[in-house]
């Protein structure tokens, strides 16, 4: 088993800040691929009201724009922030757009599949809003696929917050 945890990781801001995962240290993370040209898109909504019920209880909800999947995330970093802002009220951390399979895939998606593999065991992200439960302890909890609405997640959310 690994020793690496989720805080070990940094990221980069849509904004273009450093933002060093440590930060989150002892809360829930659910981290999200996400695109803004997606059929999946409308689960924005959901991650807010996810972002909205339990940040005070310690979930943060970390999305990563990617463009991996059929091109679904074309803009730059500040349109895709506008766009999340204007169209789902998006107020959770979003990060500067990454690949999340590959060679240039991000060192956390690459830690993150290899933690909580998918169906067969395959560790490749399959489409956008692919999601990862991560404990308070920053050990992935569990993987849900593109098509696990938000809301559904809320039983496993309620539990990792409990612990």
């Amino acid at each position: 088993m690994s020793t690496t945890t989720a805080y070990d990781f940094d990221a980069k801001s849509i904004e273009g800040q450093p933002v060093p995962l440590k930060q989150y240290a002892g809360k829930v993370l659910l981290v999200v691929n996400t695109a803004s040209a997606c059929g999946f898109t409308p689960q924005f909504a959901g991650l807010q009201q996810l972002h909205q019920r339990y940040a005070e209880r310690g979930l943060v909800v970390i999305g990563f724009p990617c463009n991996q999947f059929g091109s679904q995330d074309p803009g730059s970093d500040s349109e895709i922030a506008q766009f999340c802002e204007r169209n789902y009220g998006v107020s959770f951390p979003m990060m500067s757009k990454v690949e999340v399979n590959g060679a240039g895939a991000d060192p956390l998606y690459k830690w993150l599949t290899k933690e909580a593999p998918g169906l067969l065991g395959t560790t490749g992200i399959k489409w956008n809003f692919t999601k990862f439960l991560v404990g308070r302890n920053g050990k992935v909890l569990r993987r849900y696929a593109p098509q696990d609405a938000p809301d559904s997640l809320t039983r496993d959310i309620e539990a990792a917050l409990a612990a």
